[in-house]
C-alpha cells in the first residue's frame, strides 16, 4: 500500500514544445505535482492564452514537488533528427528531477530510452493527465522565451510572432534575409534555401 502511494506521488508528467518549428531548440519539461497543493486550470498549453500559461507557470513552479526544463539544441536536432532530439530533451528533463520519479508519463506514443524510472506513453496525455498538462505549459513557456531571445539576436525574422514555425511570414523572411545559425538545416524549407 505504501509503495503504491509513493509511486503515485512520485509520478512525473513529461511533454515537449517545439518539434515543428524551423528554428530554435526543442524543449521538454517534467513535473511531479504535489497532491496536497492542487493547481486549478491545468490544460494542454496549446489551449491556453499566453497570459494564462505565464500565470500557471508560476503556480507550477511554486507548488510542484519537482520540476525541470531541458532542451536539445539545433545542432543536436540536425545530427540526430527531431524525434531523437525530442527524446533526448525529455530524458534530460526526467533525469534532472529531484526527487527522482518512480514513473514518468510521457505525452505521445513513444518513451525515451535509458531513463532512471519506468515510463509509459499516453496519446493526448496533455489533455487528460494533470502532470503532463503542467509539463506542456513549462515547456511551451520556456521555448517561447528562447524565441524572444532569438528576436533580439536576429531582428527582422519575426521570431516573437511566429515562434519559429513555418508560417508564410517566416518563409518570406528566410528567403529575404537568409538562414541564421539557429535555423534547423535538416528541415525541408531551410535545406531547400541552402541548396
Amino acid at each position: 500500500m505504501t509503495t503504491n502511494v509513493t509511486a503515485e506521488i512520485l509520478t512525473a508528467g513529461v511533454d515537449e514544445a517545439g518539434r515543428g518549428p524551423l528554428a530554435g531548440p526543442v524543449m521538454a519539461a517534467a513535473v511531479i505535482l504535489n497532491p496536497a497543493m492542487p493547481i486549478a486550470g491545468l490544460a494542454d498549453s496549446k489551449l491556453l492564452s499566453e497570459q494564462r500559461r505565464d500565470a500557471l507557470e508560476t503556480d507550477i513552479k511554486e507548488k510542484a514537488l519537482a520540476w525541470s526544463v531541458a532542451s536539445a539544441e539545433v545542432e543536436e536536432i540536425d545530427t540526430l533528427n527531431i524525434l531523437h532530439a525530442t527524446m533526448l530533451a525529455m530524458q534530460r528533463a526526467i533525469t534532472a528531477l529531484r526527487p527522482a520519479p518512480l514513473l514518468a508519463l510521457i505525452d505521445g506514443n513513444r518513451c525515451p530510452s535509458s531513463l532512471p524510472c519506468r515510463a509509459e506513453s499516453i496519446i493526448k496525455g496533455d489533455q487528460s493527465v494533470a502532470a503532463i498538462s503542467a509539463a506542456s505549459i513549462l515547456a511551451k513557456v520556456a521555448r517561447d522565451r528562447e524565441l524572444l531571445k532569438l528576436e533580439e539576436l536576429y531582428p527582422g525574422y519575426g521570431f516573437a510572432r511566429h515562434k519559429g514555425y513555418p508560417t508564410k511570414e517566416h518563409i518570406m523572411c528566410l528567403e529575404r534575409l537568409g538562414v541564421t545559425p539557429m535555423h534547423r538545416r535538416s528541415f525541408g524549407p531551410v535545406s531547400r534555401l541552402l541548396k
